[in-house]
């Protein structure tokens, strides 16, 4: 469990000479906290005490916003600067070209500091005559430099280059550094505009060099590669959204687990898919089903279920009629819809269609049995998800409606706007089991039947009921002289559906984790 702290709520985590570099596998944020000591008033997410115990069906994590995120990288490259003695903008583009992994970057370094240096685009750091990148200020070149993108030769234009001592005008370079940034959406492998060329433009050059808008932007790149080159974190996937969740849940538990986060502004996903919340059914079953809804794979269910084929060339036919003379709109063959056999056979001697072929008839029972089965089935399963959805969706109208009855409480009674929270609380709690429900509804349709089933379904059942109760309290109209019933009522109705999720979620997980359900398909 997480969420984004107050200052005052900060936790400090003291110096620990026993932690090693693998300490930013284990917590990337641990390793942070103490640089973040000196800025309290800074509007960063922490890691906090958990005031409630965790739910078995919860798991913990932290929401980092691009403050935070930025402090950690500079605890990396720090790392880095005291281990290897590089400058902080060489240890920089080392940790970016193997993607933060420290161990991986000391590992190679050790062995061959030289290749790796030039492999990363960087001047060999070995040699004791090595230029610093870049050259800071830009040196002004008089009568003797023409710069190789426009060729102008003024004698006060300022120049830039890198280590490298390929030199460009200020003008041509920040247009370079422009249209990598902005247009082509590049940070950690802009190359020197000299062609072949592979030394990287560092941090300090870009600033140098464009604008406000663009360092913006540039900023914001890097600290996305930063989030997406590390497995133990993932952007929110709201729009505009700019948290990072940080949640060390490995790839191999979640056919036993559904890792639901939640970011800074509140919104909450599965931290293994990055779809909404889909607590209790996991990665692989909702893929599965969300394929399943869309797929043409229904649609010939129903095919299956509603038509014949075409004795002749094969062809889906649906009877829209009375008569059982057919005729192939393909192919022209005109056939007996009863028993499928030449109409030219049912005006002559050889007509039989009143004679029953056993054998032919139960095969066609079977086939046409199961194609109904398997659709009716599907249909049950989705049309209750569907409706949970949607009713999810309806019940957003309830927000406004349930502000209005909120003012409406407070002006008819003697409470307070802060006790008036309990139909807000309510709404929130209706719309998290709806859509919990909703995926209970793809969890079962995966589930053979056995004797846990029915446990798992009684369990459905009962968050159904209360939700649905719950619901309904809401939607009844206020009445002044039963206001102080009316809030007893949801609030303690509020209480019960919460359990009843809690009961839902739990047993199900475990469940999963003690092997206990039994899929028709496979969920590793």
């Amino acid at each position: 469990m997480s969420h984004c702290a107050d200052p005052a709520d900060i936790i400090t985590i003291e110096d620990d000479d026993s932690m090693d570099d693998n300490s930013m596998n284990e917590s990337i944020f641990g390793d942070s906290m103490n640089d973040s000591e000196e800025d309290d008033n800074d509007d960063v997410c922490f890691d906090t005490e958990d005031r409630r115990e965790k739910k078995a069906y919860e798991v913990d994590y932290v929401a980092h916003n691009t403050i935070h995120l930025r402090r950690i990288q500079n605890v990396q490259i720090d790392q880095v600067v005291n281990i290897l003695g590089l400058a902080n903008q060489e240890a920089a583009i080392l940790l970016r070209y193997f993607q933060w992994n420290k161990e991986k970057l000391f590992e190679r370094y050790t062995d061959s500091p030289e290749k790796v240096l030039e492999s990363a685009g960087l001047v060999d750091a070995v040699e004791k005559d090595r230029q610093v990148a870049p050259t800071l200020p830009a040196k002004r070149v008089k009568n003797s430099f023409t710069c190789e993108i426009c060729f102008d030769d003024d004698p006060d234009m300022e120049t830039t280059a890198l280590s490298c001592e390929h030199r460009f005008c200020n003008t041509c370079y920040e247009h370079y550094l422009r249209q990598k940034i902005i247009e082509e959406g590049e940070c950690r492998n802009i190359q020197c505009p000299q062609d072949k060329c592979n030394r990287i433009v560092d941090e300090k050059t870009v600033s140098l060099l464009v604008d406000d808008k663009v360092k913006s932007r540039y900023s914001e790149l890097l600290d996305r590669t930063f989030v997406d080159d590390n497995d133990a974190m993932r952007w929110c996937p709201a729009p505009d959204c700019e948290y990072a969740i940080e949640c060390h849940i490995p790839s191999v538990s979640l056919s036993s687990i559904v890792p639901t986060v939640e970011c800074g502004e509140g919104h909450k996903f599965c931290f293994g898919c990055g779809l909404s919340d889909h607590q209790p059914c996991v990665c692989s079953l909702v893929k599965k089903w969300l394929q399943k809804c869309k797929d043409d794979s229904e649609t010939a269910n129903w095919i299956s279920a509603h038509t014949k084929d075409c004795p002749k060339c094969q062809s889906a036919i649906e009877k829209n009629g009375g008569c059982n003379h057919m005729t192939c709109r393909k192919c022209r063959y005109e056939f007996c819809w009863v028993c499928m056999g030449p109409w030219s056979e049912h005006r002559s001697q050889y007509y039989a269609c009143n004679r029953f072929d056993e054998r032919s008839a139960t095969e066609a029972r079977e086939n046409q049995a199961k194609s109904r089965a398997s659709l009716e089935r599907y249909l049950h399963y989705y049309n209750r998800f569907a409706n949970h959805d949607q009713s999810a969706k309806l019940d957003q109208e309830l927000y406004r409606k349930t502000e209005q009855k909120m003012e409406e409480v407070q002006q008819n009674s003697d409470l307070s706007w802060i006790e008036v929270q309990f139909l807000k609380k309510a709404v929130d709690t209706t719309v998290e089991c709806r859509m919990t429900l909703k995926w209970t509804y793809a969890f079962a349709f995966y589930l053979d039947r056995t004797h846990q089933t029915a446990i798992f379904e009684d369990n459905q059942r009962d968050l159904e009921m209360a939700t649905e109760h719950l619901s309904e309290l809401l939607d009844k109209p206020l009445e002044p002289e039963s206001i102080a019933q009316l809030r007893q009522n949801v609030l303690d109705k509020t209480v019960y559906v919460k359990h009843r999720r809690d009961i839902l979620l739990e047993d199900t997980l475990k469940g999963l984790q003690d092997g206990r359900w039994n899929f028709f398909v496979d969920i590793e």
